[in-house]
C-alpha cells in the first residue's frame, strides 16, 4: 500500500491545534482514534512517545515525521497535520515544523512503514509543494495536493 492510498481527508488536520512537541504527538494520534482507524490511543501514542524519547523525527525545512510500531495496529496508519505557525519539535535544522506525517505500523510489517517514509521524503524535497500544502485551507486541498504530487 503507497502512502497515497493512505492518504484520506478523515486523516488530515488544519491547522493543528497544538503548541508543543507532547501536544501534537496527543493530537495526531486523536486524528487516527477520531478516524476510526485506531482503537488504542494509548498503546499507539506510547509507541509514538517511545520511539521519539531515542531521537526527534523533527526533520529539516519545517518536517516531521513522527513514527512508532505497535501491536495495536495490523496495518500501517497515517495522520497528517499542518501547523502553518509552526511548533518547536526538536528538529535537526532547530527550525520550527509545519507538516507532520505521522505514521503507526504493526512490528512485523517493516516493508510498508519504511516505503512510506521514503515517499514522504520524496515528497516533501520539493519546497513548492511544502509551501503549498502549509498554506492550504483545508483537508480536501492537501489530499488534492498530496495525490496530484
Amino acid at each position: 500500500m503507497s502512502l497515497i492510498d493512505l492518504v484520506q481527508e478523515k486523516i488530515v488536520k488544519i491547522p493543528l491545534v497544538s503548541t508543543d512537541k507532547a501536544d501534537v504527538l496527543r493530537e495526531l494520534v486523536q486524528i487516527l482514534k477520531d478516524a476510526g482507524e485506531i482503537e488504542d490511543y494509548d498503546a499507539v501514542l506510547r509507541a509514538i512517545c517511545e520511539r521519539e524519547e531515542k531521537l526527534s523525527t523533527g526533520l529539516e525545512s519545517g518536517i516531521a515525521v513522527p513514527h512508532g510500531k505497535t501491536e495495536a495496529v495490523s496495518t500501517l496508519k497515517l495522520a497528517l497535520g499542518i501547523a502553518p505557525q509552526g511548533i518547536d519539535f526538536a528538529s535537526i535544522d532547530r527550525k520550527p515544523s509545519q507538516l507532520f506525517f505521522m505514521l503507526v505500523a504493526p512490528p512485523n510489517q517493516s516493508g510498508p512503514h519504511v516505503e512510506a517514509l521514503a515517499e514522504i521524503v520524496k515528497l516533501v524535497q520539493s519546497k513548492a509543494f511544502c509551501r503549498a500544502v502549509t498554506a492550504a485551507k483545508d483537508a480536501h486541498e492537501v489530499v488534492e495536493l498530496i495525490k496530484g504530487e
